[in-house]
């Protein structure tokens, strides 16, 4: 099986215009320090650390993941290797000090400036490759946002602006102010949206487009099983698609999936990421892991080659909007696509 080949040398990949490169497939840091159940740091930095000498330098984290400590996990794992990692964060969803269930979005220009800087503390590096707008702040023209960051670029502070979750029309606005090097949004078999518009839009604007949650948060990986194999502090116990009915119903596309990796001889984590790798030369997927099994699983994904009749088999089975449930519950689903 694909899982069983451990790959050396990951692909590097143009990301966008502004002179960027990545590893074709990423590393989402954010489930190392939150969300996702309990934390290991030592275990996260090993996990980092193969990733890096896997040539998976293509790292995702966020100022408000933790908030604040995933940033400093990933500076530790960056010593002696920061030169090798294209490393990416994220501004704007500003999470309350005492109680971090309540957040805000700030994207005005001084804010923009102070949040960078921050950033670049935490990660103890002097420029940030990608810094990306988390979310768009719906109370400051994305026209002023931009140019605050197109700022960072001319400071030396940051390589390339990225945007997360906006609609193609507030890409263009973006874009014209300043070019946009990537956009991030969510991208799997059970959240195929970007289809509709946004991704086009990067492919004319020549824009990389990042996929995070490429295995629908871990849905997709077959490993989960029943709603009570969340810990209780696990962000899925409160998203709709891991919910009561959603959950039974989400399974079956999963068993799909499982029966049509164990034909191709991979896992369904695999088959997921292959088929979002597949689907254009700009998308990077970034999926995350904190553990060195699923690392190496994702890695090996890049082996499995589908051909169009494999694909036309899982788009017709994975259709857009195949998925029970929407992808964030109702308080955060207003960020989306601003």
């Amino acid at each position: 099986m694909a899982t069983d080949i451990i790959i050396l040398f990951m692909e590097i990949r143009k990301l966008g215009s502004q002179g960027l490169t990545a590893s074709r497939m990423g590393l989402g840091c954010m489930g190392m320090s939150e969300f996702y159940g309990e934390r290991n740091d030592e275990e996260s930095i090993r996990v980092l650390q193969h990733a890096a000498e896997s040539g998976v330098t293509f790292w995702d984290t966020a100022d408000m993941y933790g908030p604040y400590t995933n940033e400093l996990l990933v500076a530790k794992a960056l010593k002696g290797i920061r030169k090798k990692i294209t490393l990416a964060t994220k501004f704007g969803i500003v999470r309350d000090p005492k109680n971090p269930s309540v957040r805000g979005i700030n994207g005005k220009p001084e804010y923009v400036q102070s949040s960078c800087e921050g950033s670049l503390k935490r990660l103890d590096t002097e420029v940030i490759d990608l810094y990306y707008l988390h979310r768009k702040d719906p109370g400051t023209a994305i026209e002023e946002t931009v140019g605050a960051m197109s700022r960072l670029i001319e400071q030396g502070k940051i390589k390339g602006i990225g945007l997360s979750e906006v609609s193609a029309a507030t890409l263009r606005k973006a874009h014209k102010v300043h070019p946009i090097t990537a956009v991030q949004s969510e991208y799997s078999l059970w959240s195929r949206e970007p289809e509709e518009e946004i991704l086009q839009t990067c492919k004319e604007l020549d824009i990389a487009f990042v996929a995070y949650s490429p295995l629908g948060r871990g849905f997709l990986t077959g490993n989960i099983k029943h709603f009570e194999d969340f810990a209780e502090n696990d962000y899925r116990r409160f998203s709709p698609r891991f919910q009561g009915e959603n959950f039974e119903k989400n399974i079956l596309l999963v068993k799909n999936l499982e029966a049509l990796a164990l034909q191709k001889k991979c896992t369904p984590s695999q088959l997921a990421l292959a088929w979002v790798m597949a689907q254009e030369n700009f998308i990077f997927p970034i999926p995350g892991t904190k553990r060195l099994k699923y690392l190496n699983e994702n890695i090996n994904a890049v082996e499995v080659i589908l051909e169009p009749v494999e694909l036309e088999k899982i788009n017709t089975l994975f259709p857009l909007d195949v998925a029970e449930g929407s992808r964030y519950p109702e308080s955060t689903k207003g960020s989306l696509n601003g």
